[in-house]
């Protein structure tokens, strides 16, 4: 280290300088190793030449850098001649390498005034934008008209709607703030946007099994619904109750991501119970596949989801939260914790999110972590006996012992959990 101290800084930022660049040339090289060698204005020689000249004159005037943005005209002006003539002549329009040559010449200040993490960050973003050319432009073709829409949508509601509304509650008999009610349409949106881009993108091809695991996250009940449905039409009970429980799973590490968000304290209370249920439901399933000896290969998968984030749909859910609210508070000011069990039970046959979410906010500050953690395993339990009674009712007659056992075995857990422990 003593050595490395008395090497001149100068000298240091030369280095770095020619390195880099001539990574980036090297990277270009190899980019239009079969192109002819005409149609290139330059590759590694010549990057590595444009940054060495940007060190040149960044150094000889550091302080009012004339010679500097001079140099860079000069470039610009050299770069813009060179993209003319090679559309004049080639009909070539990519501008890729030209940008590339003008970051390299703008190396020098980077290195000299900024961290060296942040330079190399530079150059290997660099490397990788140019390297990944192809598979960009495959994954840029899975995009439809809507999927820029549905980003700019999130965006509205999560970054530009959340921080403008107030925090002080509606009223003194509501005691619930706007924003409480927006934030958990934001994390309820987040969630189901993930499992959008999941589906779409990371997993277009997956069978029913993934496609009902990522349909989880975005509604249970609604995966259940459609996996009910569509067992009239696939030969395998197996695979059709493997995913309307996988996707029961997943409600459960939708709810704890969700506690997590909002209260770390229910969080870690209800952790221990979800993961007993998950792991219920996992044995479950490798039972039923052990048991499979059909062995029959899935060859469809679900559909994919509409819009995830229509305002309509975030409207009802923020609705749905202040009714919750205030209905909770009623029945806590009558009736007590007893209260709250007997309307988690209510509840859990509608979309229980809003009203769970509520209980994580912890609105009115009158309700132990015990209650609320009661009150959501007792609100998962009859969403759970729901989703049995539309799978009996909409799938076929041969999977309903299947489906029977697995959420009556689910729901007499989930009872046993709140009476012993």
């Amino acid at each position: 280290m003593e050595i490395f101290s008395h090497i001149p800084k100068e000298l240091v930022n030369f280095l770095l300088v020619v390195l880099f660049s001539l990574l980036i040339g090297l990277e270009q090289r190899r980019l239009h190793i079969d192109s002819e060698f005409e149609s290139l204005f330059g590759t590694d020689r010549t990057i590595t030449l444009i940054g060495i000249l940007g060190f040149i004159l960044y150094t000889v005037m550091p302080n009012s850098l004339g010679l500097f943005y001079g140099g860079g005209v000069i470039v610009s002006a050299l770069l813009g001649t060179y993209y003319y003539q090679k559309i004049k002549l080639k009909n070539k329009w990519g501008f890729t390498s030209l940008i590339i040559a003008l970051i390299t010449y703008c190396l020098t200040p980077l290195v000299d005034l900024e961290p060296l993490w942040l330079v190399m960050l530079v150059v290997v973003t660099i490397l990788i934008i140019v390297e990944i050319k192809e598979s960009l432009f495959m994954f840029s073709r899975k995009f439809d008209r809507n999927e820029f829409t549905l980003l700019a949508k999130f965006i509205i509601i999560g970054g530009i709607i959340l921080p403008l509304l107030p925090h002080e509650p509606l009223s003194p008999a509501i005691n619930i703030s706007p924003y409480q009610i927006w934030v958990s349409i934001v994390a309820v949106s987040g969630i189901s946007y993930l499992s959008y881009l999941l589906r779409k993108f990371a997993f277009p091809n997956s069978g029913i099994i993934l496609s009902a695991i990522l349909g989880g996250l975005y509604s249970s009940t609604a995966t259940t619904i459609i996996l009910a449905r569509k067992s009239k039409e696939e030969n395998n009970d197996v695979r059709i109750v493997s995913g309307i429980l996988g996707a029961t799973a997943m409600m459960y590490l939708r709810i704890l991501l969700l506690a997590w968000i909002f209260n770390t304290d229910v969080a870690l209370m209800l952790a221990p119970y979800f993961l007993v249920f998950v792991c219920v439901i996992l044995a479950f399933i490798a039972v039923l596949q052990m048991k499979n000896k059909a062995g029959t290969v899935e060859s469809t998968t679900l559909g994919s989801k509409g819009n995830p984030l229509e305002f309509k749909t975030a409207l009802i859910f923020g609705l749905l939260f202040a009714f919750f609210a205030i209905l909770t508070n009623l029945v806590i000011k009558n009736y007590g914790n007893a209260g709250v069990n007997i309307l988690s039970f209510i509840v859990g046959v509608t979309d229980i999110d809003p009203y769970i979410l509520n209980l994580f906010q912890h609105v009115g500050g009158n309700l132990q972590v015990s209650t609320i953690v009661h009150a959501t395993i007792i609100a998962t339990a009859s969403n759970n006996l729901i989703k049995m009674v539309y799978s009996l009712i909409l799938a076929t007659p041969t999977m309903n012992k299947k489906i029977g056992m697995g959420f009556i075995t689910l729901i007499l857990v989930s009872i046993v959990s709140i009476l012993f422990f």
